[in-house]
């Protein structure tokens, strides 16, 4: 069983064009990946809305926060020799890697879950020294009546992930950095287990090891520890080159449902799913083999990163799950799936980890 996911035919939900930038030197590069919760009995998103200089010939413009926490423009002549410059996403020079935009949040809302508006004082933006070359991928989980935003802070420092907590999205607490560099991917559970905290998070090595899938527990949601690896790359499949981890899990009769998301070596991502224990979830009881999303629709082939399909956040109703996600690092797009059917595509006889 492959790519099982109902598309919005309203797709794409948003494009670059819809959002207004940041300031009148900016223009928006790119939608990506938003986090998703409810709130006063509407859809919300946090929508990554990267931005950069209009370029000219012979320049390389990329903007950074500096650390009075303005933005401030960097230009590179493409002749400089120190300048390496084959990624549209990343620009390295004189030995420091440079992001060619800047990203921040925006939070949009709907009445319907596809026609979104942006409401009052709906930016969210970079803050401090490590979160200079901005922020990425929000996940939203709650508990109780406190959502917490986990994303990725990247600075020349590396990247992290951050905590940020809100109820009442007006007034944020900042917690800072909670997983060190290199780090992403961050997903926390939205039910104590044991009276503990649970999050999936990836750190990567790029000698020994890889972009893996692991588990760590907390008391309070700050402090983490009892780091576990519990998914892995899978040599001659579609993510065989790195994982990682969707929104936060979905609690079933059968276990903890995640949405993953996978790439080969070509850099095509897809989403596949696997399912954890529900009393101990380092224990892995399932997994897709094949993905139950993967690039068809142009508007998922083709854009600033093509061949992407990317999500970070979801609503449940019932058998019914609601993903909202980044296609081709440009648009932000929604698909239904059956909770049921992704169960159903599941792989039981894995080893731990896999």
């Amino acid at each position: 069983m492959s790519d099982i996911a109902q598309r919005f035919p309203e797709n794409p939900l948003l494009l670059p064009k819809d959002l207004r930038a940041s300031t009148p030197d900016l223009q928006i590069i790119s939608l990506l990946n938003p986090g998703v919760f409810t709130f006063e009995n509407k859809t919300w998103l946090v929508v990554r809305v990267a931005e950069s200089m209009a370029q000219k010939e012979g320049v390389i413009f990329f903007p950074i926060v500096n650390s009075l926490g303005k933005i401030e423009i960097i230009e590179i002549p493409l002749n400089d020799p120190d300048l390496v410059y084959d990624d549209a996403r990343v620009v390295k020079y004189k030995g420091l890697d440079y992001l060619t935009t800047l990203s921040h949040f925006r939070l949009l809302c709907s009445d319907d879950g596809k026609k979104f508006y942006e409401p009052e004082n709906s930016l969210l933006t970079a803050v401090g020294t490590l979160e200079q070359y901005g922020i990425e991928d929000c996940r939203v989980s709650k508990l109780d009546d406190t959502y917490y935003l986990t994303y990725t802070a990247v600075s020349e420092s590396g990247v992290g992930v951050g905590l940020r907590t809100t109820k009442d999205w007006k007034n944020f607490d900042f917690k800072g950095m909670i997983f060190p560099p290199h780090n992403k991917d961050c997903a926390i559970f939205e039910e104590l287990i044991g009276g503990k905290f649970y999050a999936l998070h990836r750190p990567s090595s790029p000698i020994i090891g890889g972009n893996y899938i692991w588990l760590a527990e907390s008391p309070d949601g700050i402090h983490w520890g009892n780091h576990q690896c519990i998914i892995k790359s899978r040599q001659g499949f579609w993510d065989s080159a790195r994982v990682g981890a969707g929104a936060a899990p979905i609690k079933t009769e059968k276990g903890w449902l995640e949405i993953y998301h996978g790439a080969n070596a070509e850099h095509q991502y897809a989403l596949g799913a696997f399912l954890m224990d529900l009393e101990n979830p380092a224990k892995v009881i399932a997994r897709t083999k094949e993905p139950i999303m993967k690039p068809q629709e142009n508007y998922e082939l083709s854009g600033f990163f093509g061949h992407v399909v990317f999500t970070n956040g979801h609503v449940t109703d019932g058998d019914k799950l609601t993903i909202y996600y980044g296609a081709a690092d440009e648009f932000v797009c929604g698909a239904y799936f059956s909770i049921n059917e992704i169960l159903s595509s599941l792989y039981y006889e894995v080893e731990k980890p896999i």
